[in-house]
């Protein structure tokens, strides 16, 4: 702790970053905190996005508030709702040993009222969206003739957001102001304007020249058709087991169905764009920070604000237009000392764009081959095993069952025991890939070059519709039911096809290659006690039980029989 004890901050914020487990400053908090403590001075911060920006500023600015003092003292703008939650969190958690520092945050979408009575109670910090700031303004809620120190968190963001005519207005208003903190990723031409504006000889501070990217992530891209891009994306994500992604697409409609294909899929996914009601954007958002969802599919400007510092991987489903859009991207990566990984999925004709990207943001970027079927199974196989050789063991718990667990497995040598297990999960990838195609895109005439992956309308096979008796009432769904399919039986996204859920049974579309391991597998499947039933949909009438026919009666006319009266 003696390093950030020689940046000069006090000891009850030095217990505060102890507690949550901070030992060594970042670049970033070395160079700003004795200035943004000993001096006055603007300072212009030139940082990417995890370098430790928030205690950079945040630490000094907390130990210049005088406690004593009423009213608002220090200002923050930030460009998003989740970045200000974020920024007010943290700094609470620095303070937790110092004074009771009042910090409040503000913005849209959450009860202005309340936000009101809370300043009213003694704000020392606000922390604010610029548009919710302007409101409280014109409400007489917020004065900022006393503010000392004002920060621009993700300046650049925020004017890519269109709130220029904002800060230029709340900059103005901020008329007593000692000095600006202005933080950013990249510097373009905008962000150059507001210093000139409102900054006196500020004080430039790099942890990296402009525009340029993280020196903890590696820049991998890969070249496909574009009717293979989904493909490609796919096996990017196969072939890097444990994989925990922030996947960017370019617009709203091309995140919801990337998001609905890879959920129909099976994979732990989800979308976020700017379609989604707040309490929608909220959950999804808890659920990739918890860790619950293993890839976020998402547009720029829905993922600006997420705080997420564990991402391993950002995938660029295409290239984005703007260069600091990029590095914005790429930042999401890589972060609080980590290493990271960003891949972009392009056509051969981005390809000049990727070396535009390198020359301006000094990045090396690698081409890599689009992994093969039987690469992706190798590396799911391995990954499997290192699982197995990790795996923690409960031997109190587990030794009551040993006797029976020998009994049962006596009959397979060392070798076939061992191949069993590694197979549980392989068998899956394995039904998917065996005959996987190369879709790498090889020099014109080289017969390696392949044609599209098949699609759900061109599996090949004859779709037969099924019928099992098992619905809504089982705590059945459409996403669970398609799962079971493809990681238990190693059925093919293609392979399946339209599903009708109703509430006691449902109705599917089955590839006729499938059937039969479909049907063999679920009979070993128990839902309340019942046992799993699959008929050809065009003899259930004859095979159905009396509460099937219950409930399909209850769904065709009961809600209409219960209307009346």
């Amino acid at each position: 702790m003696s390093a950030f004890k020689n940046l000069g901050i006090a000891d009850e914020l030095l217990k505060g970053i102890e507690a949550l487990g901070f030992e060594t400053p970042t670049p970033v908090q070395e160079l700003v905190i004795p200035t943004a403590l000993s001096s006055d001075d603007d300072i212009i911060a030139l940082a990417q996005t995890g370098t430790g920006k928030t205690a950079a500023f945040g630490l000094p600015l907390l130990q210049r508030i005088e406690p004593g003092e009423h009213g608002i003292q220090a200002l923050i703008l930030c460009p998003t709702r989740e970045l200000c939650v974020q920024v007010t969190s943290d700094l609470v958690n620095y303070s937790q040993f110092a004074h009771q520092y009042k910090v409040v945050a503000v913005y849209g979408g959450a009860s202005i009222e309340t936000q009101i009575r809370q300043i009213k109670a003694g704000a020392q910090i606000i922390v604010a969206t610029p548009g919710r700031l302007m409101d409280l303004m014109a409400r007489k809620a917020v004065r900022l003739d006393r503010v000392a120190r004002l920060v621009l968190d993700e300046a650049d963001e925020m004017l890519n957001m269109g709130f220029k005519e904002a800060i230029d207005f709340i900059l103005a208003s901020a008329e007593n102001r000692r000095s600006i903190w202005l933080f950013s990723a990249t510097m373009p031409d905008e962000v150059r304007v507001i210093a000139s504006n409102y900054m006196k000889s500020p004080r430039e501070i790099s942890t990296g020249k402009r525009n340029q990217t993280n020196e903890n992530i590696e820049h991998i891209y890969y070249v496909c058709r574009a009717d293979n891009r989904f493909a490609t994306l796919k096996r990017v994500v196969d072939a890097n087991p444990g994989i925990y992604a922030l996947i960017f697409c370019r617009t709203k409609i091309e995140t919801k169905e990337v998001a609905e294909q890879m959920i129909r899929d099976g994979y732990d996914s989800d979308a976020l764009h700017g379609d989604l009601a707040q309490a929608d954007r909220d959950r999804v958002m808890q659920r990739f920070r918890e860790g619950n969802l293993q890839l976020l599919i998402a547009t720029d400007v829905a993922a600006r604000g997420l705080d997420v510092s564990n991402i391993s991987h950002v995938i660029n489903y295409g290239i984005p237009d703007e260069i600091e859009a990029y590095t914005h991207r790429s930042g999401r990566t890589g972060r609080a000392g980590r290493t990271g990984v960003s891949i972009s999925i392009i056509t051969p004709k981005f390809e000049d764009k990727i070396r535009l990207i390198e020359r301006k943001t000094k990045a090396s970027f690698e081409k890599k081959n689009i992994p093969t079927g039987i690469e992706v199974c190798e590396q799911q196989l391995f990954h499997i095993v290192n699982n197995i050789h990790t795996q923690e063991v409960h031997h109190a718990e587990i030794e009551p069952f040993m006797g029976r667990i020998y009994e049962e497995l006596k009959d397979l040598t060392k070798e076939e025991l061992i191949k069993r297990f590694a197979s549980v999960e392989f068998n899956r990838f394995l039904a998917y890939y065996r005959n996987a195609p190369d879709i790498n895109i090889y020099p014109r005439g080289d017969k390696r070059n392949a044609r599209p992956e098949a699609g759900p309308s061109s599996s090949g096979g004859k779709m037969v519709r099924l019928f099992a008796n098992v619905g809504e009432m089982d705590g059945v769904s459409k996403k669970d039911f398609i799962k079971l399919l493809s990681r238990t039986f190693g059925v093919p996204a293609q392979a399946i096809g339209h599903i009708d859920l109703n509430r006691a049974y449902m109705h599917f579309d089955l590839d006729s290659a499938y059937v039969n391991v479909v049907r063999d597998g679920l009979s070993e499947f128990t839902i309340n006690g019942r046992r799993i039933r699959l008929d050809d949909a065009s003899t259930k009438k004859e095979t159905r039980s009396k509460e099937d026919k219950f409930f399909e009666k209850w769904e065709k006319g009961g809600k209409k029989k219960k209307g009346n009266k």
